[in-house]
């Protein structure tokens, strides 16, 4: 098991549990944290078999594994798992969270930076908690406003919020103990910084670690520490150099004016923009070499050309950093994405092992970003051990052996080169924020990988940073799906359809190669959870939710969840019953690069919940509602030479929420059938006035011209002329025959407006 043979670091009051001790627990009963038993040592133990019936931090241990020793459900009788109970959210927009569970309940953070505590044997509701985050921040953040987890520390559970909040809770009462604004005034200078927090905090040593997100909106990334009991700041590391190259009064001011600026072009629009860099998922503390890992994000803007004039390698983009806990000093950093024009972010899932190599016990951490190579380095040193692709890739030829430095494709090289270049991966990833997950009993990785290609095309003539949108360096009139009748675009779209592929890559990390893999219809699915039965459990994009089994990925279970999964689950004891619990409901950046896809192969409607199965689970979902946004028969006349504009408007303003090429992927209103679009005056009051600002649909009064807003009016108005027919058609029968609750007329009360569906 990792780090079993290694002695943790001294905390405060520990009482470790043995590992002799830990395999005398019942794995059938949670074990309560002892009254002079610190939080740390506890999760600490969950890496020697401690507090089995626990999931105490966002990778259960600090290696941050996702596996539990919990073997109540295993091979044998995984295929009698039925649904103990559901909770029903009260958005649905997209879940990615982990829930935690300590000591029988279950905290689990929802869309909107909401959390809710549940009775984790039951789902009843315990306490719940909103923090009211402001509907027009909705539009600052590329991917939906969700958020993946919390941590909990001596009796108090702590999330940050989409408008950049980071909140500790007393875990009993849902009461506020404290709440920071993370968000410095340093970050926020330039021309535009749009920072959001959606990443689940980590806790090292008494300090609670909060990163973000926003790079696409212009940001300069920065990990920041807070007292745990206090929220009194504590130290701050930036990972993009100051532009000017002065001192922030941050622990990162010597290694980035030292280091890291001078691999930073001295002019382009890193300068205004913030260069990116945020940390906006993985983020760990190692109790064995007592180092907290970053990990870092994508250039901003894309555009390496634009974002610092084609030259130096940019540091810190995707790359790891290691710090010290106490101070935030810096330690070591592994770049594995130089130069990256790609959004090759390494923030994807940090994972830490004991693995023999050459012969030689090492403490590993183990990396599968989103470039297509699986990364080991020393976890101490930093010091490169080998890498391989995990996933087809043809950005790069591999490697450097000794270096690990990337052999660069000279076309995958679009800034430089100055033309289109269709890579895999794309900008989604070999493999995203779906959590993976280890097994000490079969030593294999699981990898939710995924193939989804893109088109990277420059923008011309120089870059421009729109406000309250995505700032790429990218030709944005070229980079959706169009679907329309030219051939060329028909046969762009089937080429994308074909390449697009997820699975599970079971990875050896012993000899860098898959041991077997488990084959998917489709891409963003779902983290993985592992478990002492020898099972996988995972959920996926169609609406299923699996079970495979570790050793060989045949599938022993499935249940129709009646929405996307892209949540991890977990694993957990409560009256001595073992527990598996996932959040459900789709989302993310899945509306804009997906969702017109994912309509090819059904119609999907979004349902968020929690659910959770038990071997003796009585439980049932609702009916499902296969409704979702009905076909409103549209005006029938539009302005063709307004159009052309439209569309890029559309793309660069609207498509991220609202569905590329005006298609919605299920989640937010599709505008095709908005009654907006049938005048002038109410499309503009809906998208340049804001409207709807309390619902997150923000004003845009101040980024387009009336005549640009009137523009998109058109292109959505010819947009819903040609898709209508086929989505009426969609939405028949199997008999052929429209139903009822398809007509375009009203059928029964129609529902209050709400945050996502106003």
């Amino acid at each position: 098991m990792a780090s079993g043979l290694l002695t943790p670091i001294k905390v405060t009051k520990k009482r470790l549990l043995s590992c002799a001790a830990a395999l005398a627990i019942s794995a059938a009963a949670p074990v309560a944290l002892a009254q002079d038993e610190d939080t740390g040592s506890a999760i600490i133990s969950a890496d020697h078999g401690g507090h089995p019936g626990d999931w105490m931090s966002y990778g259960r241990s600090y290696s941050e594994q996702r596996f539990s020793p919990l073997n109540q459900i295993n091979r044998s009788n995984v295929g009698h798992l039925k649904l103990a109970w559901h909770y029903d959210l009260d958005t649905n927009r997209g879940q990615e969270g982990t829930p935690l569970i300590v000591d029988g309940v279950m905290y689990a953070t929802t869309n909107w930076s909401k959390m809710k505590a549940l009775d984790a044997a039951t789902g009843k509701l315990l306490w719940d908690y909103d923090p009211k985050v402001p509907g027009n921040i909705a539009d600052r953040g590329c991917c939906d406003t969700v958020n993946r987890g919390a941590a909990y520390w001596n009796g108090k559970v702590y999330f940050g919020t989409f408008d950049g909040r980071l909140i500790a809770l007393d875990a009993k009462t849902g009461k506020l103990v404290w709440s920071v604004y993370t968000i410095p005034k340093e970050a926020q200078l330039g021309h535009q910084r749009s920072y959001t927090v959606d990443g689940a905090p980590r806790i090292a040593k008494g300090r609670v670690l909060i990163g973000n997100g926003g790079a696409e909106f212009g940001a300069r990334g920065f990990v920041t520490a807070y007292d745990a009991e206090t929220g009194k700041l504590d130290w701050r590391f930036f990972t993009v150099p100051n532009p000017d190259n002065k001192p922030d009064g941050a622990a990162s001011d010597k290694i980035l004016m030292s280091k890291a600026f001078p691999t930073w072009g001295k002019n382009g629009a890193w300068k205004q923009q913030g260069g990116g860099g945020t940390v906006w998922d993985s983020l760990v503390y190692d109790p064995v070499t007592d180092l907290v890992y970053l990990a870092v994000g994508n250039g901003s803007p894309w555009n390496y050309k634009f974002r610092s004039e084609g030259k130096g390698k940019d540091l810190f983009l995707g790359s790891i950093v290691a710090l010290k806990p106490e101070t935030g000093e810096y330690v070591w950093h592994f770049q594995e994405t130089p130069m990256d024009e790609w959004d090759y972010t390494s923030v994807q899932q940090i994972m830490t092992l004991d693995l023999m190599v050459n012969g030689e016990k090492r403490h590993v951490i183990v990396h599968a970003p989103k470039n297509g190579f699986f990364y080991i380095l020393d976890a101490k040193t930093g010091k490169f051990i080998s890498g391989k692709p995990y996933t087809y890739e043809n950005w790069a030829t591999g490697l450097d052996p000794v270096t690990g430095r990337p052999n660069y494709v000279p076309d995958a090289l679009w800034t430089l080169t100055g033309k289109p270049w269709y890579g895999i991966p794309g900008d989604l990833g070999g493999h995203n924020f779906a959590a993976m997950a280890y097994s000490p009993k079969t030593k294999l990785v699981y990898i939710p990988a995924q193939q989804v290609p893109f088109v990277y095309d420059p923008q011309k003539g120089g870059f421009k940073a729109h406000h309250d949108s995505w700032n790429l360096g990218l030709d944005m009139n070229k980079i959706g799906l169009l679907d329309d009748d030219d051939p060329q675009h028909k046969a762009d779209k089937e080429k994308f359809i074909h390449d697009l592929k997820g699975w599970i890559v079971a990875w050896d990390p012993q000899k860098q190669q898959a041991a077997f893999t488990v084959d998917h219809k489709g891409p963003w699915n779902g983290g993985i959870l592992a478990t002492g039965g020898d099972l996988l459990f995972q959920g996926l994009a169609n609406g299923d939710f699996h079970a495979y089994d570790a050793t060989n990925g045949k599938d022993l279970f499935s249940f129709p969840a009646q929405s996307a999964i892209i949540a991890p689950p977990v694993t957990y004891t409560a009256n001595g019953k073992q527990y598996v619990a996932v959040e459900v409901g789709w989302g993310g950046i899945y509306p804009f690069f997906l969702g017109g896809v994912a309509r090819t192969s059904g119609w999907t409607v979004n349902h968020s919940r929690v659910i959770a199965f038990a071997l003796d689970g009585d439980d049932k979902l609702p009916p499902k509602n296969e409704k979702g946004f009905v076909p409103v028969k549209p005006p029938a006349k539009w302005d063709e030479a307004r159009v052309q504009d439209g569309y890029f408007q559309f793309q660069t303003y609207c498509a991220a929420c609202h569905g590329d090429n005006g298609i919605s992927g299920g989640v937010l209103p599709d505008l095709r059938w908005s009654g907006a679009i049938r005048g002038h005056e109410k499309f503009y009051k809906l998208v340049g006035k804001g409207a709807l600002t309390a619902y997150g649909m923000d004003n845009f009064d101040t980024s387009m011209t009336p005549d640009q807003i009137e523009d998109i009016r058109n292109f959505l108005v010819k947009r819903a002329n040609e898709s209508y027919e086929g989505e009426v058609q969609a939405r028949q029968n199997p008999e052929g025959v429209p139903t009822d609750q398809f007509l375009n007329v009203p059928q029964g009360p129609v529902e209050p407006a709400t945050a996502d569906h106003p």
